[in-house]
């Protein structure tokens, strides 16, 4: 696997691993029952902790490309040769 191939699965893991980890722990404002600042949303969330969840979508990704590497680097699970078009 090259590196610019890594750096792609990387990102693609990242950004999903992201989608599953941003809703956890949210408590919206009519959730906790405090009133809104004028022109928010009730549903909108009190404090999302944005850099906590960055930060475990980066070290959850990073163990997972880490076993998938492991995987391929090892033969693990053998791919079947993809036909070329050259």
């Amino acid at each position: 696997m090259g590196p610019i191939t890594s750096v792609a699965i990387f990102l693609t893991i990242w950004w999903t691993v992201l989608f599953a980890v941003l809703p956890l722990g949210v408590r919206s404002y009519h959730e906790m029952g405090i009133e809104p600042p004028p022109g928010a949303d009730p549903g909108a969330p009190v404090n999302p902790n944005l850099k906590r969840k960055f930060l475990t979508t980066t070290w959850v990704t990073a163990v997972l490309f880490t076993i998938l590497w492991l995987v391929v680097k090892f033969q693990l699970v053998s791919l079947p040769d993809l036909p070329s078009t050259y």
